[in-house]
C-alpha cells in the first residue's frame, strides 16, 4: 500500500493527497472540475493551509474556551445526533422478495412504462447524398456500412445505433418519423435541424407495464422507504407518550 503523498506541513500538522480529494468532494461537481489539474491542486493546498493557520490561531487564542463558541458547537452536536440517531434507528430495515412481489401486484399502475423506440440513424448534411446512401442501400450495402462510411454523428462507431428513447427525448421531425414507422422500416430522408436522417427502426415498445425484473430494484426502494417511514412515525409516537411535548400552533 503506497503512502500518502504529504503536501504541506502547518506546525507539524500534515497536509496530504486525502486531505484535497476530501476537500474536493465537498465542491459541486462543475466547480470541483476547475481544480483538476496542478495548478489547481496547488490553490486548494493554499486554502487548506490558510485554514489551518486560522484554527492555529483560534485555538492559541482560546475563541474555543468562548461561550458563543461552545453554543455554536451544542447545536451542531445536536443535529449530527439527530441525523445520527434517525440512521440507526432505520438502518436495519430491509424488504424480503415476498414483500417487493406484493408491493408490485398491488401497484402496478405506478410502474408504467411509455411508448419506446430503438433506432439507428445516418445523418448527413444535403438531402441528395441521403438519397444516394438509399439507392447503394437498395443495392446491397448494409445499414451499418453506409452509417459508418457516410455519417456524421459520433453514433456511427455503432453502426448509426441511437439506443432506445421515449417521446420527447429527440428533435420534433425524428422523433415523429421514428414513432410511426414500422420495425425494421427504412425512412426516407428526414430534415432535422442536423441535416437528413436516414431511420430505421430496430424494435418498438408499446406503452404498458413495467416487467417485475425491470424494476425489482425501483420497488425494493419503495418497500424499504415505506418500513422506514412507518418505523419512525410508531417510534416518535410513542416517544411523545414518553417525553413532554406542547405543540403551540
Amino acid at each position: 500500500m503506497s503512502e500518502t503523498k504529504v503536501f504541506a506541513v502547518v506546525n507539524g500538522k500534515e497536509i496530504t493527497q486525502q486531505d484535497v480529494f476530501a476537500f474536493l468532494n465537498e465542491l459541486d461537481p462543475q466547480i470541483a472540475m476547475q481544480f483538476q489539474s496542478p495548478e489547481g491542486i496547488k490553490k486548494i493546498v493554499e486554502e487548506l493551509v490558510n485554514q489551518e493557520l486560522l484554527y492555529i490561531d483560534a485555538v492559541e487564542k482560546g475563541f474555543d474556551k468562548e461561550e458563543t463558541f461552545k453554543t455554536e458547537m451544542k447545536k451542531i452536536e445536536a443535529n449530527v445526533l439527530k441525523h445520527y440517531a434517525v440512521n440507526k434507528l432505520l438502518s436495519d430495515i430491509s424488504a424480503t422478495e415476498g414483500e417487493v412481489i406484493n408491493y408490485y401486484n398491488e401497484h402496478k399502475e405506478y410502474f408504467k412504462s411509455p411508448e419506446a423506440v430503438r433506432a439507428s440513424h445516418i445523418l448527413v448534411k444535403e438531402e441528395e447524398e441521403a438519397k444516394k446512401i438509399l439507392n447503394e442501400m437498395d443495392e446491397g450495402l448494409s445499414f451499418e456500412e453506409a452509417a459508418s462510411k457516410y455519417s456524421i454523428c459520433p453514433s456511427k462507431a455503432k453502426g448509426g445505433d441511437l439506443g432506445e428513447f421515449t417521446r420527447g427525448k429527440m428533435v420534433p421531425e425524428f422523433e415523429e418519423a421514428a414513432f410511426n414507422m414500422n420495425e425494421g422500416e427504412i425512412s426516407d430522408p428526414v430534415k432535422t435541424q442536423f441535416g437528413y436522417h436516414i431511420i430505421r427502426v430496430d424494435s418498438k415498445k408499446a406503452e404498458g407495464i413495467s416487467k417485475f425484473d425491470e424494476v425489482k430494484s425501483q420497488v425494493t426502494e419503495q418497500v424499504v422507504a415505506l418500513k422506514q417511514q412507518e418505523r419512525y412515525l410508531d417510534t416518535t409516537a410513542k416517544l411523545k407518550n414518553k417525553y413532554d411535548v406542547k405543540i403551540n400552533l
